[in-house]
């Protein structure tokens, strides 16, 4: 994607620091009262709170380093978009569906996992590190949730919600990424077209059963401008030509572009069957494209550059040895460890951002103004301004 013009940048940071300024000091710090009793989001590793390593515990350090001061199941250094988005809504964060100790899904549950598609996969895990929690799965999970809420709603189970809170719920979708980006290496961005129209269907198919389970408002995000990983940049094919000024990878973004093109047609359309429903695509590319490109714009110093990797220089990003683990590379025991200042990067370990970032992201998303159609939450939540204490998760 070719780089945002000077006025389109201009007008994006405004509404960033606009929704700073109102989130921050205009809100009053009181508990919320929200329409939105509950969340239940369906993702991968962007909104996954810990599924993923309940399911295979083995996160290591320095992940969580930022806000928890240990790992958490979060790919980050603390707290996701999901998170601040429950905490803008006076909402406790997630419980993963997955972890069986210590959740409470009184006001919602988690069933994103990390390396999850929104198409069944035709491989394992344990081959290609694709996972078994595909969107259909979640959906799934979701539906027995539900039927377990109302198996045991007259034994007054303590962390699970009352059996009316489906339709009283903020329904999150935030998937994707995997299925373009797990054939890339052979197919190049080019080929990842073809994909395009299922991955939008799987989506479009989870709102029709999610509504049909009594989900109402659907917040849909659209993929990050994944030309600007630098997991992707060191291991896709491209020529320097093919690099904006930022670093990012055009031909990539331009494909996630198109792809966001499909989503967004295919929500107009969803949106027309589910006469009763607020089906809401969230603009997220552009928001996190800024970032990428106009770090310093936003009180960070580092885009496309990785705080926790191994090799410094542009990317500080070996793909042989991922965030916090050790590797021998060359006759060499490497670690691939983290910066010092992790709110100064956009990216944490070359896919994922850091928690600043990820904040960025959540005071783009309460402002609104990346909404289509125009939806305001602000209309249903009194918004809380999402501070920073410290929570330790034991």
């Amino acid at each position: 994607m070719a780089c945002f013009s000077t006025r389109k940048s201009a007008i994006l940071r405004k509404v960033l620091i606009s929704s700073i300024v109102l989130l921050v000091i205009l809100v009053p710090r009181c508990y919320a009262k929200c329409a939105f009793e509950a969340i239940f989001n369906f993702g991968d590793s962007n909104s996954d709170t810990g599924g993923f390593y309940a399911a295979f515990p083995s996160q290591p350090s320095p992940n969580g380093m930022t806000y928890f001061s240990k790992p958490t199941g979060r790919p980050t250094d603390g707290r996701l978009y999901i998170d601040f988005l429950a905490q803008a809504l006076g909402l406790p964060f997630l419980s993963p569906y997955l972890q069986s100790i210590g959740s409470d899904y009184k006001h919602g549950v988690n069933f994103a996992t990390s390396a999850s598609p929104a198409i069944q996969p035709n491989t394992s895990l344990f081959v290609t590190g694709v996972s078994p929690f595909y969107l259909a799965v979640q959906v799934n999970q979701m539906k027995q949730f539900k039927a377990k809420v109302e198996e045991f709603k007259s034994q007054e189970q303590t962390n699970l919600p009352q059996p009316d809170i489906f339709g009283k719920a903020l329904y999150t979708i935030y998937i994707g990424q995997h299925d373009i980006t797990y054939d890339v290496t052979a197919v190049g961005a080019g080929g990842v077209k073809q994909y395009e129209p299922q991955i939008a269907s799987e989506i479009a198919n989870a709102i029709k059963e999610l509504h049909r389970l009594g989900g109402r408002t659907f917040l849909v995000l659209n993929l990050a401008p994944i030309g600007c990983y630098v997991a992707v940049l060191t291991q896709v094919s491209h020529d320097s030509s093919d690099i904006d000024p930022s670093g990012c990878m055009m031909s990539f973004n331009n494909a996630v572009r198109e792809y966001n093109s499909v989503l967004k047609e295919t929500l107009q359309q969803t949106r027309q069957e589910l006469h009763h429903a607020n089906v809401i695509y969230v603009d997220t590319h552009s928001v996190l494209l800024e970032l990428y490109q106009n770090p310093t714009s936003h009180g960070m110093q580092h885009g496309i550059t990785a705080c926790c990797g191994h090799g410094g220089g542009t990317y500080n990003f070996n793909p042989q040895v991922f965030c916090g683990n050790t590797k021998e590379i060359d006759g060499q025991r490497v670690t691939a460890s983290a910066c010092s200042d992790p709110q100064n990067y956009v990216s944490w370990d070359g896919i994922h951002l850091t928690e600043n970032a990820n904040k960025m992201m959540a005071y783009a998303i309460l402002s609104g103004s990346y909404f289509d159609p125009p939806f305001s939450l602000n209309q249903y939540c009194d918004i809380q301004p999402l501070v920073d204490v410290i929570i330790i998760i034991t």
